[in-house]
């Protein structure tokens, strides 16, 4: 995992938020993956913030998307905000 990589996770009005820092790499997108999964659709709202994201490596980016529809069916809504939403889940 990047040093530098974090997710910080907190409820707020319902949601769970999950913010993402540093540098998303093969490790930090498993990582993502495996924290989403634990959810169901009784969760509520799940917001992926990226606007804490640095370098996206592509590769890894591509091992995200590949796991997100599978992750959307378990949930009941899952939203990526932030400025690097479109980089790593452009589809959504």
């Amino acid at each position: 995992m990047a040093p530098n990589y974090q997710i910080i996770s907190y409820k707020f009005d319902g949601s769970f938020y999950l913010k993402l820092t540093g540098d998303f790499d093969g490790r930090t997108a498993q990582d993502l993956i495996n924290t989403l999964k634990k959810h169901d659709k009784a969760s509520g709202n799940i917001f992926v913030d990226t606007n804490n994201l640095k370098a996206i490596r592509p590769f890894d980016r591509i091992v995200f998307q590949k796991n997100l529809n599978d992750i959307k069916k378990q949930l009941k809504r899952l939203i990526i905000i932030g400025v690097n939403k479109h980089q790593i889940a452009p589809v959504m």
